[in-house]
């Protein structure tokens, strides 16, 4: 309780203003006390739907914050939380109302707050491009850890060791995004295609300039320059954070169409997420668990999957939490077993 106590109790602050915040804003839009307890209900809902969905994301956040300097690891969590519940909970969904409509900044917020269904519909619209966008940039994450010839450890070692053997294989990443990008845009209409592909092509693009500008800027760190060093990171870490983003804002509107009771439930997630990155990187919990950090890719692989599968079905974002975080159990339980048997062979 105390260990929870310390990592979360940021979290816990934010869920008390959060839901205190929602019970008003229902009691003004509801109205009364009916449409307070659904919007109460709603932003727990969603706070646990965010958890579920990036708890794999906290993970890859924590691996890549070991390698950062303390420095930037602390920009990330206090300058990182702003973003991702500011920047993507509330600025992203009206930046794609801004592009979509053709209007000013002030009217897509004025259009939120009055007219939340036409709201809505224009976020759905832009579904196509988000799940190409998103889709892209976090398969090529899953599958720039696999396909690794430095990586030691396999989990699933049949697919993990034939996956490393194909590091020597340059750009392979790359083509197989491409390919599947391919499957899926001849599969959607023809006036749907051409926005996906550019989309997928932007993710693409977005995941190599981040690569490429992690590693000029760590050449610029051994050079003595260390907080430079860690901002390839830090925009490697932002750019991730809101490619796991795109599907809980998307489906928080199945849920509600209010973006400001979006805004509170996925910003309660996110803090819970951000307070399970501390904890990760401060107890060491990934070099405890051998195999936890290969059960979050598998997640990510999964999650690129359904990305690019919703353009075509639909796919009701508890699935997607369910199988991330039924991996990301049994990559728990195989550690655990890993270390029952290290004990018992000393």
């Amino acid at each position: 309780m105390r260990i929870a106590l310390h990592y979360f109790r940021w979290a816990f602050l934010f869920t008390l203003v959060g839901l205190v915040l929602s019970f008003g804003l229902g009691w003004v839009y509801g109205p009364g006390l009916g449409g307070a307890l659904s919007f109460l209900m709603i932003a727990a809902v969603l706070a646990v739907l965010e958890i579920s969905l990036s708890f794999d994301n906290a993970i890859v956040n924590a691996n890549k914050l070991e390698q950062m300097t303390p420095e930037w690891q602390h920009r990330f969590l206090t300058w990182g939380i702003v973003i991702a519940v500011f920047g993507m909970r509330v600025l992203f969904p009206l930046a794609i109302v801004v592009l979509a409509a053709g209007i000013g900044p002030w009217q897509a917020l004025v259009l939120a707050a009055t007219q939340p269904a036409e709201y809505a519909r224009i976020i759905g619209e832009a579904h196509i491009a988000i799940a190409g966008f998103g889709g892209a940039f976090l398969m090529m994450v899953a599958l720039n850890y696999f396909i690794d010839e430095g990586k030691e450890v396999d989990w699933i070692a049949a697919l993990e060791r034939r996956l490393r053997a194909c590091a020597s294989i340059r750009g392979l990443e790359i083509g197989v995004v491409l390919a599947l990008v391919m499957i899926f845009a001849v599969a959607l209409p023809q006036q749907e295609a051409g926005r996906f592909i550019f989309a997928a092509c932007a993710g693409l693009v977005t995941f190599l300039g981040v690569e490429i500008l992690g590693q000029v800027l760590d050449r610029a760190s051994l050079s003595g320059d260390a907080a430079k060093g860690g901002l390839g990171a830090f925009l490697y870490l932002e750019v991730l954070d809101a490619s796991f983003s795109f599907d809980g804002v998307i489906g928080a509107f199945a849920l509600t169409q209010n973006l400001f009771l979006i805004a509170i439930g996925l910003g309660i997630g996110a803090f819970y997420v951000r307070s399970m990155t501390i904890m990760l990187v401060e107890r060491q919990t990934l070099s405890e668990f051998r195999y936890l950090e290969h059960g979050a890719f598998w997640s990510i692989l999964v999650l690129s999957g359904v990305m690019f599968a919703q353009t075509l079905w639909h796919i009701p974002e508890f699935v997607t939490g369910l199988v991330g975080a039924a991996l990301i159990g049994l990559s728990l339980m195989s550690s655990l077993r890993f270390n029952r048997l290290a004990c018992a062979a000393k």
